[in-house]
């Protein structure tokens, strides 16, 4: 019975460390990329630009409606996020201009890879996955 109770136990404390080593820390944004505005105009042009860059770039592990779901999604060892809800959503244009351009951990940085123009593109397109 002790080895049974003990099995139980110690399986609980390896799940709920296996969660918390899972959880991304914040991702602290300079106040000066909060405040940053975007310059591209919410438009179908920019939208559709940015459609284009999102499904090259983002949607293998974003996935295609920005929900997380991308084929790479599995693979990584945090969940990329989900583009439609508040957390994401409630988020300055500039915040996210600052996360897509210098990138973290498992998240690539899109400096040199792609103009500041495309990058606000996709951020525009991004934000036609609010429910």
């Amino acid at each position: 019975m002790k080895t049974i109770k003990l099995f139980f136990i110690s399986a609980a404390v390896l799940m709920m460390s296996a969660t918390l080593v899972a959880q991304p820390k914040p991702w602290v944004v300079p106040a000066n990329f909060k405040t940053m505005k975007n310059p591209v105009a919410k438009d179908d042009a920019s939208n559709k630009a940015g459609k284009t860059l999102y499904d090259k770039n983002c949607a293998s592990c974003h996935g295609k409606t920005g929900l997380g779901d991308g084929v790479k999604a599995r693979a990584l060892k945090t969940f990329p996020g989900d583009f439609s809800k508040a957390e994401y959503q409630d988020q300055t244009d500039g915040e996210h201009f600052y996360k897509t351009k210098t990138g973290r951990s498992e998240m690539p940085k899109y400096e040199g890879k792609m103009s500041d123009a495309d990058i606000w593109n996709m951020v525009n397109y991004m934000r036609t996955f609010k429910k």
